[in-house]
Parts: structure tokens; C-alpha cells; sequence
């Protein structure tokens, strides 16, 4: 952490004393899973071939979101707006294995931190590379010194991660040639070769026990541990659990193979490795419960982008969406997603308004009755009142961009472009979800408006890429 941002944060909190820190605050759980389709958990679509028991029953005991965006529709830019609250664009995050999670920014674990929460981040990082000594993952090494950003220099005390992908299953190793999709496991190891991606601690030391079999088991086996220590220890915490599945390439274990036979390799091991995450959520929410600390633990749970492949050619669901993953249409970017709080979120609850990743932050510091130490843009806005039903509206819009895409959300339209605004197209989200009938033609003047609206948010994206509202440090 450089200097300056300790100064800020330290100032800022230096006027509340120690009797602020309130035991009414609860711990946070950040769950994201990597390329989840929208209609792939049976609690969006009772008709997904897959078993998610655990995500289901999740549901059923918090809020469901029905409209909830990833604020990227590929995995790295999505995964900084959730710790920042802030849209990719602001700090340089543009793509997956692009920039990195800059020093000047401010991250909810830091914040949290301060106010005496443990911190910890278990699974999939991909914020920055982990190494600046060995070739490792996509960028690590030598080659990647100045993307070199890792979770204990961005507010976590404790850290299990890898820079990216692996597979779903013994996560270090791949058949002899490997393969994209993914393969049947391995029935003996001895005939893997290694995958070239690491798991790296917080004191930067490459972990090398307990890492055969299912990854999201491997994951919850770190994270676990550390949310015993914290509730035995009776300390707040903050984790942040990212599991890899089901990206690719997927590999399922037997156990969670044997339900999908029927399917080919590709489908059963996608499958696979989504039930095997889903049991791991179970794992965790009893675990919880065991402690004693789930009544006082905010859970979420989203995809940080749809499904990868071709609509009919890959296993993951957007329907009834337009687009997949790296489009800005809403099969790209609308997620599965849960928030579970009992006492403050009702249980089976479903929220029918706008979402997105970016509002963790402001969401987490409003419940805890604190401000965001700083004036710079903020993307996010709490959801609070989406917990207590105060309002149905999110009312401030949400913007997008990737590559040539750029798209404007509200509560009720939707304006896209894909070639960087030169034209546009809109469509009533309210009445047509699958973004079917573009009506731009019949409302040039809201168009207009639109279009001038996410004009000015591009521009303050492009002032904060700049770092210049970094200068407001001081």
C-alpha cells in the first residue's frame, strides 16, 4: 500500500473512535463463480439440467436478483469494479490480462480493514500478476513486472490464489497436449503435465500441498480455515472466494460426472464442476451456521460474465438473452446472482430492478454506516433500499464498454452501440428482455439523451484511466 493511500484512509478514519466499530456489522462474503450462464442454476431456470441444490436453497433464503449485471462481460474487469465499486475503465482494467489493479485505488477490503476486519481472498485473482520472478499463469514473470499487483498489496491479509484459470479439477495439471474445453479427468496423475499456473500465498510462496481433485473444493479448504480463526477469534471478517469453474477448461471428478453420463465430455464436465461448486456453497453456508456466525454474515453470490461459446455449441445457458460472454448485450453481462442476509434481506425475495457488481462497495459501507473516504466517481450506489423495499428504482444508470461496445442501462431502456456510438440501437428492457425489437427509430430524442448521457460517463471513465482524480488523495 503506498504511503499516500495510507495517509488517506488513516485520516479519514482517525475520527471515529474504537466505540464506532459496532458488533452490528456484519462479515462479507464476496462468492463469484467464472463464466456462469444465466439460465445454468435451477433457481433462474427450473429446467437447467444441472443440480444446484445449494445455490437453490441459497435463493430461497435470500434475494434474488433477476437483473443483475457483471460491470465487464469478461472476467478481470468485472473483478476489480466489485472491490473498488468503481467501472473498469476508471482504473485501466479493460479486458481479461490487461492492466492490473492499480496502487491509487481505493478497495473494500482496505477499508475494511481499518475498521478491524480480517481480510482474506481464496481461488481465482486475475487483478495483476503474482510473481515477478518465475514464468507463471498468462502474465507472471519477468515479462509481466508492471502488471505486478497482488491481494495482499490491494487490503488482504490472508491470500490462496492463482493469476487466472486452471482447470476445474486437479487444478495444476493437464493431459499431455491438453486441451481448450477441458477432458475427462485423470485417473492416474502421473500421466498430467503441469498447467503453468500457480497458487501463491500472502507471503508470495507458491502453495504446493492439497491441490488434487475438485478446485472448488481445494478453494473452500483455504477459505474455511480462515473463517473458523476469525469467528472463533470473535474478529470481523471479509473473504472474497472466487472459484474458477466453470471456466474452462472444465473437468469434473467421478462423483460429479456420475449424474450426466448421458451428456458428451464437454457437457458432463461442465456440468460437473458447476454441481461440485454448488456443494462447496453448501459447505460453506453450513459451515456458517455451525460457527454461529450466520445470522451475521452477508453473503453474495454472482458470475462475472455469461457463458462462454456459441449459443448451441457450448453447454452454458444466457437464454432467453441476446449475446454471451464479450457482448454487452444482456446474455453477456446479466448474471446469476443471490444476496443473503437474514434479518435485513426478507428470504425469497426476488428483485426485479438493476444491479451490478459495482455496488458492493457502497452497498457494504451504507450497512455498516460508513463513507467512502474520498470524492472521486463512484459507478455503484447501495441496494439497500432494495433489502427494506423503500424503492423499486435503482434510478442512476448503468454504463458498460468493451472494445467497440458501449451500452447505457436504466431502469427501463437499454441504448447499445457496437461501433463505439456511431450508431446506436434501444430497446425497452420492461417489455422486451431479449432485446428483440431495437426502437431507436421511434424515439430519436431519447436516443439523443442517452447518447449524450453515457458520452460524459466515457469521458470521466477516460479522466479517472488518467489518474486524475487520484490527485484528490491530498
Amino acid at each position: 500500500m503506498t504511503f499516500m493511500r495510507l495517509l488517506l484512509i488513516g485520516s479519514f478514519l482517525a475520527c471515529w473512535c474504537q466505540e464506532a466499530i459496532s458488533s452490528e456489522r456484519p462479515n462479507v462474503i464476496l462468492v463469484m463463480c467464472d463464466d456462469l450462464g444465466w439460465s445454468d442454476v435451477r433457481f433462474n431456470n427450473p429446467d437447467s439440467p444441472i443440480n444446484t441444490p445449494h445455490l437453490d436453497e441459497m435463493a430461497k433464503s435470500g434475494m434474488r436478483f433477476e437483473r443483475f449485471y457483471s460491470a465487464g462481460s469478461v472476467c478481470s474487469p468485472t473483478r476489480g469494479s466489485c472491490l473498488t465499486g468503481r467501472h473498469p475503465h476508471r482504473y485501466g482494467v479493460y479486458s481479461a490480462n490487461t492492466g492490473h489493479l492499480k496502487a491509487g485505488e481505493i478497495t473494500l477490503p482496505e477499508i475494511l480493514r481499518e475498521q478491524g476486519y480480517t481480510t482474506g481472498h481464496f481461488g481465482k485473482w486475475h487483478l495483476g500478476t503474482l510473481t515477478t520472478e518465475i514464468k507463471d499463469a498468462n502474465r507472471g514473470g519477468p515479462k509481466g513486472v508492471e502488471h505486478f499487483s497482488t491481494p495482499q498489496m490491494n487490503g488482504y491479509d490472508r491470500c490462496f490464489v492463482t493469476e487466472s484459470k486452471v482447470p476445474t479439477y486437479d487444478p495444476m495439471i493437464k493431459p499431455p497436449g491438453g486441451g481448450q474445453k477441458g477432458w475427462d479427468y485423470l485417473k492416474d496423475r502421473s500421466e498430467g503435465v503441469a498447467y503453468g499456473t500457480r497458487y501463491w500465498n500472502e507471503k508470495g510462496e507458491i502453495v504446493e500441498e492439497n491441490l488434487n481433485g475438485d478446485d472448488s473444493r481445494i478453494i473452500m479448504d483455504r477459505a474455511i480455515p480462515f473463517i473458523e480463526q476469525a469467528a472463533r477469534g470473535d474478529t470481523p471478517f471479509f473473504a472474497a472466494i472466487w472459484f474458477h469453474a466453470p471456466h474452462l477448461p472444465v473437468v469434473a471428478g467421478p462423483e460429479h460426472v456420475a449424474p450426466y453420463e448421458k451428456y458428451d465430455s464437454y457437457e458432463r464436465n461442465y456440468y460437473g464442476c458447476i454441481s461440485a461448486l454448488d456443494e462447496q456453497v453448501g459447505r460453506l453456508r453450513a459451515t456458517l451456521k455451525t460457527l454461529g456466525v450466520d445470522q451475521s454474515t452477508m453473503i453474495w453470490f454472482c458470475s462475472d460474465n455469461g457463458p462462454e461459446g456459441q449459443s448451441g455449441k457450448a453447454p452454458g445457458s444466457a437464454s432467453p438473452f441476446r449475446g454471451r460472454k464479450r457482448s454487452l448485450y444482456e446474455g453477456g453481462v446479466r448474471v446469476p446472482a443471490i444476496v443473503e442476509w437474514p434479518g435485513h434481506v426478507p428470504a425469497g425475495a426476488v428483485c426485479s430492478s438493476p444491479a451490478v457488481t459495482s455496488d458492493y462497495l457502497p452497498t457494504v459501507l451504507e450497512a455498516m454506516e460508513l463513507t467512502y473516504p474520498d470524492d472521486r466517481p463512484i459507478d455503484g450506489v447501495s441496494l439497500t433500499h432494495y433489502f427494506d423495499g423503500s424503492s423499486p428504482e435503482r434510478g442512476k444508470p448503468i454504463g458498460f464498454q468493451f472494445q467497440k461496445q458501449r451500452s447505457w442501462v436504466t431502469d427501463q431502456f437499454k441504448l447499445y452501440s457496437s461501433d463505439s456510438g456511431k450508431t446506436w440501437e434501444l430497446y425497452d428492457l420492461s417489455t422486451d428482455p431479449s432485446e428483440e425489437q431495437n426502437i431507436a427509430a421511434d424515439h430519436p430524442d431519447r436516443v439523443k439523451a442517452m447518447a449524450e448521457e453515457i458520452q460524459a460517463w466515457i469521458d470521466s471513465c477516460a479522466n479517472s484511466d488518467a489518474e486524475k482524480d487520484y490527485s484528490n488523495k491530498e
